[in-house]
């Protein structure tokens, strides 16, 4: 048997390293937080999305009495940017959530599901996604989202 040891990368920073674009899309994040739809939960997430050209795109959860009718923060910003700017990969993705105490101490990452969408998205238009998960604490900043899911499954396996 051998075993295979996979890495990734992730940088701890504050909000006030980061520069003044991913500053932009942080808080343009934690806004959207603010309209989400978790009457459920009371677990707000938004998510902001920075596209190539400048364009900022934002989206929150949406939760649903019949579950699993709601979306994710993640794949509502990304299906938004997808649908309405086909043409323009997202270079950026931040995301942010808080519940009744306000925003969470530590970044949170996005569920499976939103790893592949996001995958997805990284893939189709063939450049890196960098990924800002805020906390009130520190944000974490990855490269690319194969440091989310680094054992990826996409279209090469089809």
């Amino acid at each position: 048997m051998k075993e295979i040891k996979l890495e990734i990368n992730i940088c701890s920073c504050a909000y006030e390293e980061l520069g003044e674009e991913e500053r932009r899309l942080v808080s343009a994040a934690k806004e959207a937080a603010a309209r989400s739809y978790a009457p459920y939960s009371r677990f707000h997430v938004g998510a902001a999305a920075l596209l190539a050209g400048g364009i900022i795109v934002t989206g929150s959860n949406q939760e649903n009495a019949a579950y699993p009718s709601g979306i994710c923060a993640e794949r509502t910003t990304v299906f938004y940017a997808n649908s309405q700017y086909p043409d323009r990969p997202v270079k950026a993705l931040a995301i942010a959530a808080r519940d009744v105490s306000g925003f969470t101490k530590n970044p949170i990452p996005p569920c499976g599901a939103c790893r592949q969408v996001l995958l997805e998205a990284e893939q189709r238009y063939g450049c890196p996604m960098r990924i800002l998960l805020y906390g009130a604490q520190k944000i974490y900043c990855l490269n690319g989202v194969k440091d989310l899911l680094p054992l990826s499954f996409g279209s090469e396996f089809l």
